[in-house]
């Protein structure tokens, strides 16, 4: 799909964390709001869209213009291995990065500078260009190399967002928890939305 060269361009990664749902949530509204859409998968979150949200992921570039087509903003495919991508340097600009979810092992990579792959290159642009990155780490129990990776990027003034959705809005299905997170990615951001009710909102809306 030809991306509109007047519009804001965010570089979307979802890995083989569980939790595919929540990338799948985001890039929808990142379109609805009428953004450029740099989307790379990796080879596990492919495998993982396939089993927890049942995709047919034979004809990849059909799936995806069939889940995300028709939105006023429009995106592009990137083959993780195409490390001569647009979003593989620098000087290619764009507002910045979310991996959601992020695997342990991506994270890794982007902690060591490993940068063997597409979406792991596209987050050290990120960080040697000091552009917004989000991470939204999807793993329980945490150990000491997992925190210790997660600390050494926090440093670095990555933005860590855990996948743990909250519950004092009132959520009624799965939707709403997964809304409230994508939403607090975009908030991180500064990008506008109306995923869920703020804690004051709700407050006002109480006493009406």
């Amino acid at each position: 799909m030809e991306l509109n060269p007047t519009r804001k361009s965010i570089v979307v990664g979802i890995t083989g964390a569980s939790g595919s749902i929540y990338g799948v949530k985001l890039i929808e509204t990142l379109l609805g709001i009428g953004y450029n859409v740099h989307l790379v998968i990796t080879n596990a979150g492919w495998r993982v869209i396939k089993e927890e949200l049942g995709w047919n992921t034979t004809d990849r570039d059909k799936v995806l213009a069939e889940k995300f087509g028709g939105r006023p903003g429009s995106y592009i495919y990137h083959n993780n291995s195409d490390i001569g991508a647009t979003i593989a340097s620098g000087s290619y600009l764009v507002e910045g990065m979310i991996v959601m979810p992020c695997s342990m092992g991506t994270l890794s990579a982007i902690a060591n500078g490993t940068s063997d792959n597409l979406l792991t290159r596209a987050a050290d642009v990120m960080m040697k260009e000091r552009r917004p990155l989000v991470l939204v780490p999807r793993e329980t129990p945490l150990h000491a190399i997992h925190l210790e990776n997660m600390l050494k990027l926090a440093r670095l003034g990555i933005v860590m967002i855990p996948a743990m959705p909250a519950f004092y809005f009132g959520p009624k299905s799965i939707d709403d928890l997964v809304s409230f997170l994508v939403g607090k990615v975009l908030d991180n951001l500064r990008i506008e939305h109306a995923l869920f009710t703020r804690w004051g909102d709700q407050n006002e809306q109480q006493r009406e």
